[in-house]
C-alpha cells in the first residue's frame, strides 16, 4: 500500500488527536473483530495471555485489578472468568488460575488472528520507526500528566 507523501512541515501541522483517535479506532476495531471470530473479547484475550504467561500465579481478584484499568467497556471480568471456565479453557486450583490445553489452543488461535491485524498495521513500518512512534506517544502521554511507562 502506498500513501501520498507530505512535507515534514505539513505533517508537523497535523492534529495529533485526530490521528491517534483514528489509529486507535482502526487498530482496536481490527483486533476486536479478529477476537470475535473465536467468540472472545479483548478482556478474554488479556485474561488468557496473563494466565498463560505465569500459570498458577494469578487469582481472579488480582487479575481483575491488573486488567480493569485497560478496559473501556465496563466488562464484568467475573463473567469472563466464568465463560472461560465453562469453555474448559481455564481451571482454578487453590484460587490460582491456569490454562487448560484447550485454553492454550484457543489462545494460540486468537494470537494468530491478532498477528494478522498487527502485520497489516505494520506494513511499510520498520521496527525503528515503530519504536520511535511508541516512544513519542509515551512522551506525549507523560507530558500531559499520564503514565508514560510501558503497560
Amino acid at each position: 500500500m502506498t500513501i501520498k507523501e507530505h512535507t515534514q512541515q505539513q505533517l508537523a501541522a497535523q492534529p495529533i488527536g485526530y490521528w491517534t483517535r483514528e489509529a486507535a479506532h482502526l487498530i482496536i476495531g481490527g483486533l476486536r473483530t479478529a477476537l470475535a471470530e473465536e467468540h472472545l473479547t479483548q478482556p478474554h484475550w488479556w485474561t488468557l495471555n496473563h494466565i498463560s504467561g505465569t500459570p498458577g500465579h494469578w487469582t481472579r481478584e488480582a487479575l481483575i485489578a491488573k486488567l480493569a484499568p485497560y478496559d473501556d467497556q465496563d466488562t464484568d471480568f467475573e463473567a469472563v472468568h466464568d465463560d472461560l471456565t465453562t469453555r474448559g479453557w481455564i481451571t482454578e486450583t487453590d484460587h490460582r488460575l491456569t490454562l487448560t490445553e484447550a485454553g492454550e489452543a484457543g489462545r494460540l488461535r486468537a494470537h494468530a488472528r491478532n498477528a494478522k491485524v498487527h502485520e497489516a498495521m505494520r506494513q511499510g513500518i520498520d521496527d525503528a520507526t515503530y519504536a520511535a512512534t511508541i516512544d513519542t506517544l509515551r512522551r506525549l502521554v507523560a507530558n500531559l500528566g499520564g503514565n508514560g511507562d510501558l503497560p
